[in-house]
C-alpha cells in the first residue's frame, strides 16, 4: 500500500485507524489496477486519473466516499456534495459491511463521471461509462 495512505491511517484514533485500514485493503484489493494516493489531504483511488472512492476524517467518524456514487442506486450510501458523489460515514469498523463495500466498489468501475477534466468542462461533468 502507498506509504502516505499508510502514515494517514496511523494518524488516526485507535477506532478510526480501524476503518481506515479495513477501507484501503478491501478498496486496494478489490481495485487492484487503480492508482492511490493522498489527494487534498485525503486518500483517493483513481482509475485512468479519475477519482473514484476515497475516504476521509470528519469530526464524527469516517467517510467512505464514491464520486460517482449518486448513480450507483444504493441506498445506503447518501447524496454527498453538488456533483453526482455519494458516501457513507462509519463510527465503528463493525460498521463496515465488505459485501456492500465490494458491491459499490464494482459500481465504481462501471459507472463513471469524469471529474479529470471537471475545470477544462468549466465545472460540467460527462458521464465516462
Amino acid at each position: 500500500m502507498n506509504k502516505d495512505i499508510e502514515a494517514y491511517n496511523s494518524k488516526q484514533t485507535i477506532e478510526d485507524r480501524e476503518i481506515c485500514k479495513i477501507l484501503s485493503a478491501e478498496i486496494s484489493r478489490n481495485l487492484p489496477e487503480a492508482e492511490n494516493k493522498i489527494w487534498h489531504a485525503h486518500p483517493v483511488w483513481f482509475l485512468d486519473g479519475n477519482p473514484v472512492v476515497g475516504y476521509s476524517k470528519l469530526k464524527d467518524g469516517i467517510r467512505l466516499m464514491f464520486w460517482s456514487g449518486q448513480s450507483f442506486d444504493e441506498d445506503a450510501i447518501q447524496k454527498e456534495g453538488s456533483f453526482k458523489a455519494a458516501g457513507i460515514r462509519y463510527t465503528s469498523a463493525e460498521q463496515v459491511n465488505r459485501v456492500d463495500l465490494k458491491r459499490w466498489l464494482e459500481k465504481s468501475q462501471q459507472i463513471q463521471w469524469d471529474y479529470k477534466n471537471i475545470v477544462k468542462r468549466k465545472g460540467v461533468l460527462e458521464r465516462l461509462k
